[in-house]
């Protein structure tokens, strides 16, 4: 089964997940300092809020899928979208231990298409490395064969 997923870059984490929860009618799934989670389903989504991106609004979009192989026929549909695939590959991001790939669409809007393993303690590798909240998880950069997460 795949789920929807909608990152949002925001300026206040606080005021974002009380905005978010009253309009989902309940409080985040995941909730830190700089990211909220929240797996809806109904709407069957997964809606994620973060200071840690380059832009206020729609960050990325994406589809989370629950089993493997789900993940290899998703990937084999962006590869043939020919809009320059990036295969991260297993990565930590987001609190979360996943697998990944990303397109840009034709406007330039990130999707990404991931299996999540499990939950982690720590946002990135990258930032847990370099201490470093600038760097944003996890859309690739605009040349669209370099992400600028992980």
């Amino acid at each position: 089964m795949k789920r929807f997923h909608i990152h949002v870059g925001v300026k206040n984490i606080s005021e974002s997940v009380q905005f978010y929860s009253t309009i989902f009618g309940q409080k985040p799934s995941k909730l830190k300092e700089d990211y909220a989670k929240w797996m809806l389903e109904d709407p069957k989504i997964n809606f994620a809020i973060s200071t840690r991106t380059n832009i206020l609004g729609v960050d990325h979009l994406g589809l989370q899928v629950e089993e493997e192989q789900e993940l290899i026929e998703l990937t084999e549909s962006f590869k043939k979208a020919e809009l320059g695939l990036f295969d991260e590959g297993k990565t930590t991001c987001c609190y979360a231990k996943s697998s990944k790939s990303w397109v840009k669409d034709p406007t330039g809007i990130a999707w990404e298409v991931y299996h999540t393993m499990a939950d982690v303690e720590i946002f990135s590798e990258v930032t847990q490395k370099t201490e470093s909240i600038a760097n944003t998880c996890c859309a690739p950069s605009s040349n669209k064969t370099k992400s600028t997460c992980c």
